[in-house]
């Protein structure tokens, strides 16, 4: 799990209805009156008990856990590193160097090297995240910025310690999404693997309850948090190893998500996968974010069908309005997409040579619709240009400087 500010990667209900208690408590009342008791004829019905009402909850939850937990993975991440020579400590380099005793004129840590002269190195534990199955051949999803290292190995733990070494298939340009392929073990072959339910993230409402699920801190395997959904279409700012990213269109959630848990499952009470935990808060408590699981969906099918993640591409950068504001901005609509970036900082809003700047999108226009959906923040263009395909036309609604317009857009393949 990368931290959202910090450039580090880590880089991965019950309603009590008061008519019914009214009524059960107005039976209950009765038969205290009645010294006979509840006869057969008119029976009492007990509601239920403080603890009663905790084991219902709590078994939904655990129903949930035991249905997608056999498909949850944790992801190690290894590499061939040198190893240094351990000197022997002498005191005088101390004494001879005491205008900068723990300075660049201290003796420098040396490579071990083997009789031909060449660097010894041994294979080291240098991250780790997590990950589930998709497919019974042993797709898993996960977060790009676990398996960004292109010279690293992975290996896949299962929930019952089973390790299997592991693949890059494809890595997404755009979003922090990879995909990667279980390989058959000494043991074992990838072959009949337990598999997630997937859900939909649409249908999720705020205050939800979820359950995250994942290898916190990269050392507590399939360890299991609650909470609820606290947002949607969230927009953060992601440190990476290697710099930042601008994550769109995510679920913010209080359930517990630590460094480890990028790239596991977010999962409703039913045990389908709502999102895919990415991202925690810099400096906050209960706040994390999850990639929905509706914005994925389209990339499991283009690696199934084209062993790569397949990208539709308009060449946009935005912010999505509602009425309050647009109304700060002193646009006149309700919302969609504000077309809007820094020109001076390399951020177009419109990226030169795109499907959008060949349709004649212009800095501020709004983009209101797509194919006569209208553009929300449940329904987000980024979503639903990512559930087109390359090549596709889309007709957009856009309003610009008072008026509206249909413009048509041939989308084309994202580039790595």
């Amino acid at each position: 799990m990368f931290d959202s500010k910090k450039p580090h990667g880590l880089l991965v209900l019950v309603v009590a209805l008061s008519i019914i208690s009214g009524f059960l408590g107005g039976a209950l009342t009765m038969s205290l009156y009645n010294p006979q008791g509840a006869t057969s004829a008119n029976p009492v019905t007990q509601s239920p008990t403080p603890k009663e009402k905790i084991v219902s909850e709590d078994s939904a939850i655990i129903d949930s856990v035991k249905k997608v937990s056999p498909a949850v993975v944790s992801i190690v991440v290894s590499k061939d590193l040198p190893l240094y020579r351990q000197g022997a400590f002498n005191p005088n380099d101390f004494f001879f160097n005491m205008n900068d005793p723990f300075g660049d004129n201290q003796p420098q840590p040396q490579y071990q090297q083997d009789d031909k002269g060449n660097v010894k190195k041994s294979t080291q534990k240098i991250g780790g995240g997590s990950g589930f199955i998709v497919t019974a051949d042993g797709l898993v999803l996960t977060n790009r910025h676990v398996v960004d290292d292109g010279e690293a190995d992975f290996t896949v733990v299962t929930n019952d310690g089973t390790e299997y070494p592991a693949e890059v298939v494809s890595r997404d340009t755009i979003n922090d999404i990879a995909v990667i392929r279980m390989k058959d073990s000494k043991d074992k072959k990838a072959q009949n693997l337990p598999t997630v339910e997937l859900g939909s993230s649409a249908d999720l409402q705020i205050g939800q309850r979820v359950v995250a699920i994942g290898n916190a801190l990269a050392e507590y395997q399939n360890s299991v948090t609650t909470g609820i959904i606290s947002a949607k279409g969230r927009t953060i700012t992601a440190g990476t190893s290697d710099g930042s990213e601008n994550l769109a269109n995510l679920l913010q959630t209080d359930a517990a998500i630590n460094p480890g848990n990028s790239g596991g499952p977010l999962v409703n009470l039913q045990g389908q996968v709502v999102g895919v935990n990415t991202a925690i808060a810099s400096g906050a408590q209960g706040i994390g974010f999850a990639i929905p699981i509706d914005d994925i969906k389209p990339l499991i099918k283009n690696v199934k069908e084209n062993g790569k993640i397949v990208r539709p591409f308009l060449g946009v950068r935005y912010i999505l309005l509602d009425s309050a504001k647009a109304k700060e901005l002193k646009i006149d609509v309700e919302g969609g997409a504000l077309l809007t970036g820094n020109e001076a900082a390399g951020e177009f809003a419109v990226v030169p040579g795109s499907p959008a700047e060949k349709a004649g999108l212009k800095m501020k226009d709004v983009i209101l619709e797509v194919d006569g959906t209208k553009v929300t923040p449940d329904s987000p263009l980024q979503t639903m240009i990512a559930n087109k395909a390359p090549g596709d036309t889309v007709t957009l609604k856009v309003w610009r400087s008072g008026k509206t317009m249909d413009v048509k857009v041939t989308l084309e393949e994202a580039k790595n």
